[in-house]
């Protein structure tokens, strides 16, 4: 047993210092970013925020309306392979930019990558997830994707620590995905006493990416538009969100009412709801690690991407920032005790 004694941070305990700007309307920010990633050689440019792979906000219906923007959705793995197939024929190739095929690592899910490939080869980004991205299985099945796919731009997490992303980045993975337990319907840190606050996270596993030439992406925490100004601060190439795109007309889940209210079920991947209804239940050798909610039905995602990318624009112009990709070299983070005066939440 260790015990680490230097302070890590969540995005709760930061705000942005501003600085002197040139810069004389959030109109002139430009959110773009121009990437080539390190193993795929592929080019990509779109806005760096993606929806989460939870079949309650990584949607066919979220991708059309992210990438009409530019974004991008890591859809999730439980579609059929007939339904892919039937969406993307009503599809314009240049969605083919925008999208993330979601897989996990049983056999069954390599099967299935297979059939999907072979169906689409338009397909550019493939995204292995799992929760606990340090079992060495998992950094073996990362370099059998790579084998097979050596066009593929290949996602793999969860991690949080530097020498972790290094080893994925070896193993064949572009991008590689950072955070244990920040999800709003993740439980781990409860579960199993396992995490590291996010912050922290992204700017280590950032710091360990570009070192070797690959990207991260930061994936859990935010809360608001501010979170994902802070997250790209601290030097994330990417941020994915779940919680801030739930609850929209986009996203799966059940709509419910409630007292004359409008509400739609989100749910963490590992939660029971999510094992009862793509896994027959939770298996006796282990305990769910999601919440299961009702979020306040909010119509179409378009007013939360403006907010979204107003927010992040404007976070460029408080320090100087003309394009998204200045915004780590102009950050400098300011510990706190508070966030906001909160006389009327």
């Amino acid at each position: 047993m260790r015990i680490e004694q230097d302070l890590k941070l969540g995005f709760k305990d930061v705000l942005i210092r501003p600085k002197r700007s040139t810069l004389k309307s959030r109109a002139e920010v430009k959110l773009e970013r121009h990437y080539t990633f390190l193993h795929s050689k592929r080019s990509w440019t779109g806005i760096p925020i993606i929806a989460a792979n939870m079949d309650t906000v990584g949607t066919f219906a979220m991708a059309e309306a992210l990438a009409a923007r530019g974004l991008l959705c890591a859809v999730h793995k439980h579609y059929a392979l007939q339904s892919w197939q039937n969406w993307l024929q009503r599809q314009k190739a240049t969605l083919y930019q925008h999208i993330m095929v979601s897989t996990g690592t049983a056999e069954t899910d390599m099967e299935k990558l297979r059939a999907l490939i072979a169906a689409a080869p338009a397909l550019q980004f493939i995204c292995i997830d799992v929760a606990n991205g340090y079992a060495e299985a998992f950094v073996a099945f990362v370099s059998r994707v790579r084998e097979a796919y050596p066009q593929m731009t290949i996602i793999a997490g969860n991690v949080v620590t530097g020498e972790m992303v290094e080893e994925l980045l070896l193993a064949g993975a572009d991008v590689v995905k950072v955070g244990i337990g920040p999800g709003s319907v993740c439980t781990t840190r409860v579960k199993t006493g396992v995490g590291y606050p996010q912050l922290s996270a992204v700017i280590e596993c950032a710091d360990a990416a570009h070192g070797l030439g690959g990207r991260i992406i930061s994936d859990g925490g935010c809360t608001c538009a501010g979170d994902v100004a802070k997250a790209f601060g601290g030097g994330a190439d990417f941020v994915m969100l779940g919680g801030m795109l739930a609850g929209h007309d986009e996203c799966g889940g059940e709509l419910v009412n409630r007292g004359g209210q409008h509400y739609k079920l989100f749910y963490g991947m590992s939660s029971s709801t999510a094992m009862d209804i793509h896994a027959g239940g939770v298996a006796e050798y282990r305990s769910s690690e999601g919440k299961t909610v009702e979020v306040p039905y909010r119509g179409p995602v378009e007013g939360t991407l403006r907010d979204i990318l107003g927010g992040v624009r404007s976070a460029c112009t408080y320090i100087g920032a003309a394009e998204l990709r200045e915004l780590s070299k102009r950050t400098t983070f300011i510990r706190v005790m508070e966030q906001e005066n909160r006389s009327f939440n």
